[in-house]
């Protein structure tokens, strides 16, 4: 039985043959690429594990970008719409005042930004075209801060606004336009190798809102299995969630007292799966901070092993950018952008000409048995020993 097997690197092991003195890394089957080698490589993929990646960690957010579409329908009556399938209790407080324009700024612009970022780390499109790439990547930087605003003005509202998500928004929002904004510096300096960086963590800091959605659920069905998790909603929100409101009074007659407002607060139990309407929100509302901040912390992680484990794919972009900051003028050569050797204290980084011609040959020394003395040979100089 035969399988698809995806290698580690892309050439195959040689066989070890004691005839000849050198080895060289040859395909059993030369001029004949097996099919996964010939699908890596015609999308533009040099190494074979970043196909699977990039299915997994693009696909994530296309996907879930796709689902969202339906939700640009802001307020309308369609039963995909935002106003109608967001989280219970979302629709209150964004449908009015500049929490409307926050959501609407905010879905306008992330939902395309999650469709056409991903098409920015297809080699194929970087090679074939590369004015599609650049200008796609204007798009992409635009759309992306806009979008932070709009979650910035929705923050204090979204899922409860307590202080673990405004705070998690909040870093979200800083991280993701940070590494936009140095992404943009190091191209415009011809940093090829720091672009690739920052535009990698850019990718996996947006990607947060899909695992975010994971554990938001997981978590909301945990605290589901326990009795002790409540929280507040305000009258307001709960008659928003009831068709009737003697219906909501009945569930809750503290909003049906004189004395009570839209503003009275009713304590609310979390309840996911078979819970009512307010008490699955109340469940999501609870999950939302813990999920972004595990899942802003996950893929921060998750960005940095894999830039630690492709140094070879850095320091390959880093010798273009050296040639191509030559051509234009652009110095220090190799470190016209944001690098460590010239922002930090990194040892002076050199083109791999410099380093060939420096590093001076090494001698083999052949060890002479004759000098070789040990206190057995010398019964002299043995108390030297003892």
């Amino acid at each position: 039985m035969t399988t698809l097997s995806i290698p580690c690197t892309d050439s195959f092991q040689p066989s070890s043959s004691s005839s000849s003195s050198t080895t060289k890394d040859v395909s059993p089957f030369p001029g004949k690429p097996s099919r996964y080698q010939r699908i890596h490589r015609s999308l533009g993929f040099q190494k074979p594990y970043n196909l699977p990646l990039f299915i997994i960690l693009a696909g994530a957010l296309f996907g879930f970008s796709l689902a969202r579409l339906s939700y640009l329908n802001i307020a309308g009556s369609a039963p995909s719409s935002y106003a109608n399938s967001a989280s219970p209790g979302e629709w209150y407080w964004s449908s009015h005042g500049i929490h409307r324009v926050g959501i609407t700024l905010h879905l306008y612009t992330v939902i395309p930004a999650g469709l056409l970022m991903i098409w920015q780390f297809l080699p194929i499109i970087r090679h074939k075209l590369l004015l599609f790439h650049r200008i796609n990547g204007y798009v992409v930087v635009v759309l992306v801060l806009l979008s932070n605003v709009g979650a910035l003005m929705i923050a204090r509202r979204a899922f409860g606004g307590s202080l673990a998500t405004q705070g998690g928004v909040g870093v979200l929002a800083i991280v993701t336009t940070t590494s936009i904004v140095l992404a943009y510096y190091n191209i415009k300096r011809l940093q090829v190798d720091q672009h690739r960086a920052w535009m990698l963590r850019a990718m996996l800091y947006m990607g947060t809102i899909v695992t975010m959605r994971l554990i938001m659920i997981i978590s909301a069905l945990i605290i589901s299995k326990l009795p002790d998790y409540n929280t507040i909603m305000t009258c307001g929100e709960l008659g928003s969630m009831y068709d009737s409101v003697q219906e909501m009074y009945s569930f809750y007659p503290q909003c049906g007292l004189e004395e009570s407002t839209a503003d009275t607060l009713v304590i609310v139990k979390a309840t996911f799966g078979n819970g009512q309407v307010e008490q699955i929100g109340a469940s999501l509302r609870m999950s939302f901070g813990m999920a972004l901040w595990m899942a802003l912390f996950l893929h921060a992680v998750g960005v940095e092993i894999y830039l630690g484990l492709t140094p070879r794919e850095s320091n390959r972009l880093r010798q273009v950018s050296y040639e191509r900051q030559m051509e234009r003028g652009l110095t220090p050569f190799g470190s016209a952008g944001l690098t460590s050797d010239r922002c930090g204290d990194a040892e002076p980084w050199r083109p791999a000409e410099e380093m060939k011609v420096a590093e001076p040959a090494k001698e083999v020394k052949v060890a002479d048995p004759a000098k070789e003395r040990t206190a057995a040979h010398w019964p002299s100089e043995r108390k030297y020993f003892t």
